[in-house]
């Protein structure tokens, strides 16, 4: 079998495109002024940073004005949990709602404002990884300051109802925010239309470099400072503009948002092909909603394996996938958003999150397909678990 190699990790991250880089370098050398700076070298860097903001705009359906960047998706999510909590606890309203399969940027965050006298109601989430707008409604109170809901969960790739939880959030006169970082790029989204009030992404997910991001904050929110320092994005985050990335993020923003149905059109039969294959083996399962999920996304729980031997054995065969989110690749712990949705410890631990974009051919499934029986076929026959399962016994 000739060995190939297939990354399939785009939730994790993406490589800086061809565009994206050539747009990125002369802000390096020739264009490399300081966008904070009076002189023509200054004003052409800070002319590029706001034709950046004006394309992140665009793809979100914002006003420019309303678009800050961040560092990251974990930074534009701390400032939109913390900046409304502080802004909301003057007028007495120290209550969050958020769900339990949140990204830790978010879940951390909550928790640390529970230590600071914040009370925060953790909504579930279905078997299917679905949240109950209903149980959204349910959990807000008076004194309920916020409400965050991620648009896709980043390990199973399911798209949450945000359309109805922001307009319960709007009815119920109640800031919303989520973090979009997994779904930017890959479904369609107009903070306006849709009464989003924030919103968090992050560029390195859709092919800009590491260490950038954006927070869309809606006119009429003024939210404190998270960072201070300078007078830089309307001296709401301080520090000097990191101009090569802006530019990269913008270009970035524009090519992702672009043509987003011919591309899920190629991706999603491949990503319903592994789907369907994989699930032909013996004792496995999707996890997530079929249908409602990211158009690359897949999660396929495999019994009676470990997701880091099943990880490694793919690398060896020149596929790149996860086990879970991320952030938490070094942890042995099982992932929270499995366990959320009703998985045993055992199960989750031998799970495979595979996020592919279109340029994973259909060759580069035929392979998939062919190597994932034989590592799991392998593992199995090693595997303590798997034998006890196959003699009837329980789990230990």
């Amino acid at each position: 079998m000739e060995k190939r190699f297939i990354y399939a990790d785009n939730a994790a991250t993406t490589a800086v495109s061809e565009e994206v880089l050539n747009a990125m370098l002369p802000y390096f050398r020739e264009a490399y002024g300081n966008a904070s700076s009076i002189y023509k070298l200054g004003r052409d860097a800070q002319k590029a940073v706001e034709e950046a903001r004006e394309k992140v705009a665009a793809a979100l359906g914002a006003d420019p004005k309303e678009i800050f960047f961040t560092s990251c998706g974990s930074e534009s999510d701390n400032w939109a949990i913390k900046g409304t909590a502080e802004l909301m606890a003057k007028r007495g309203k120290k209550h969050i709602i958020t769900s339990v399969f949140e990204h830790h940027a978010v879940l951390h965050t909550c928790e640390y404002l529970e230590k600071h006298g914040f009370e925060v109601t953790y909504v579930p989430v279905s078997d299917k990884g679905l949240i109950d707008p209903e149980d959204v409604r349910k959990a807000i109170r008076d004194d309920t300051a916020l409400v965050t809901i991620m648009y896709a969960n980043n390990e199973i790739g399911t798209i949450q109802p945000i359309d109805e939880i922001a307009a319960i959030c709007k009815e119920k006169k109640v800031i919303f925010h989520t973090d979009a970082v997994q779904a930017v790029g890959h479904v369609d989204i107009d903070v306006h239309k849709q009464g989003i009030d924030m919103l968090s992404l992050s560029g390195h997910k859709i092919h800009a470099q590491k260490g950038i991001g954006a927070l869309y904050i809606r006119k009429g929110i003024t939210l404190p400072n998270l960072i201070h320092g300078g007078g830089q994005e309307r001296a709401k985050r301080a520090g000097t503009e990191n101009v090569p990335a802006i530019v990269g993020l913008g270009v970035a923003i524009e090519a992702a948002t672009k043509n987003i149905a011919e591309r899920n059109a190629v991706i999603i039969p491949r990503r319903n092909r592994l789907i369907d294959g994989m699930l032909k083996l013996p004792y496995t399962r999707l996890n997530g909603d079929r249908e409602k999920r990211l158009p690359g996304n897949l999660n396929i729980s495999f019994e009676g394996i470990e997701g880091e031997s099943l990880l490694l054995m793919l690398d060896m065969n020149g596929i790149c996938g996860s086990s879970g989110s991320a952030c938490t690749s070094g942890s042995l712990d099982p992932s929270h958003v499995l366990l959320s949705i009703g998985l045993k410890h055992e199960i989750a631990h031998g799970s495979l999150r595979l996020s592919i974009e279109d340029d994973v051919t259909d060759e580069d499934v035929d392979y998939i397909l062919e190597v994932i029986p034989k590592v799991v076929e392998r593992l199995r026959s090693m595997s303590p678990v798997w034998e006890k399962m196959m003699k009837g016994e329980k789990y230990q």
